[in-house]
């Protein structure tokens, strides 16, 4: 028997690249998947879902706002988990509150209220991210390694106006707050930038730099980002749901790459690819640094090599006629 065989799960916002990968291997392990969307009717998000593997026989889609109270109680009720997912990712604002930092926190709060009333709730897995964990202003470097201790900080990023980090940041604070006042079990998986083979039709932000690389550009950003692969994330929120002794935060980093790095990678397995080969700046390349990985490996998390990963990113770009 899987493990899933009989249990009813819920997954917030399961049109997005994160949650399709979620549904997908949750439907594998043979659970029954209650899956919230904003509008069950728009094929453009819900198509890919319903052509997965069990889809049919185990995937049930329900309609559900963020930010409406009670939303999402009668779809939890049952659901010996919830995957909360939904979260916007967006980096231009023009109103961070009502764009960004509502949806996430009381999105979240909502979520958690629901999973109170539910008494079958065993555990409540939040995907959060690395931008609640990195950005506080501290300088990095490669002596230096990140791990779940570090926090972000609210005023620093309003401050320096990353809003997303502000959005994720206070969401997950609060549900901690919440998880200790009311007793309930809260996990959270803090991946960083998060890119491979997409299932949704629609390009998402994190794979998008992947895009402007391989579509023509003549320089790249130096940037330094902290990769993970969407199919690893998906799988560690799985293991952190069906491991008993899985607690706290988990930090989901394969590997700390800057874009040249990429670039060099690409032009190993793509050869004819029309790579960029200078950088758009001649500052010195932004510091590579570490994020641990011990306490995810003890949940049992292998991660993808970067090479496998993004050579699934491109072929799934081109296979979905992006470029």
């Amino acid at each position: 028997m899987s493990c899933g065989e009989s249990k009813v799960v819920c997954v917030t916002g399961a049109s997005g690249f994160i949650a399709s990968w979620l549904v997908k291997l949750l439907l594998q392990r043979g659970y029954t998947v209650k899956a919230t969307v904003r509008d069950p009717n728009d094929q453009k998000k819900t198509k890919h879902l319903l052509s997965l593997d069990g889809a049919k026989e185990r995937l049930h889609l329900f309609q559900a706002d963020l930010i409406e109270e009670g939303s999402f109680d009668s779809i939890i009720d049952g659901c010996v988990c919830v995957f909360h997912t939904a979260s916007p990712v967006i980096t231009s604002v023009t109103d961070p509150q009502a764009e960004l930092i509502d949806p996430a926190l009381k999105g979240t709060l909502n979520v958690l209220e629901s999973c109170v009333k539910a008494r079958s709730i065993k555990r409540v897995i939040i995907t959060s991210s690395m931008a609640a964990v990195a950005n506080n202003g501290k300088p990095v470097d490669s002596d230096v390694t990140i791990d779940e201790s570090w926090f972000s900080d609210p005023d620093f990023c309003e401050k320096t106006k990353r809003w997303y980090p502000v959005s994720k940041t206070l969401a997950e604070e609060a549900a901690w707050k919440f998880a200790k006042e009311k007793g309930i079990d809260v996990i959270t998986i803090n991946p960083g930038w998060v890119i491979g083979p997409l299932l949704q039709p629609t390009l998402n932000l994190s794979v998008e730099p992947v895009l402007k690389l391989v579509d023509g550009t003549e320089k790249f950003p130096n940037t330094t980002h902290i990769y993970v692969d969407v199919r690893d994330v998906a799988t560690a929120h799985i293991l952190a749901f069906e491991n008993p002794s899985a607690s706290g935060r988990y930090c989901l980093v394969g590997s700390v790459n800057h874009c040249s790095e990429i670039v060099k990678m690409l032009r190993n397995i793509f050869p004819a690819l029309n790579l960029p080969d200078k950088c758009a700046d001649d500052k010195p390349f932004t510091p590579i640094y570490q994020v641990s990985k011990e306490k995810a490996q003890s949940l049992g998390v292998k991660y993808t090599p970067l090479e496998v990963t993004l050579k699934d990113t491109v072929e799934s770009l081109k296979g979905k006629n992006f470029f």
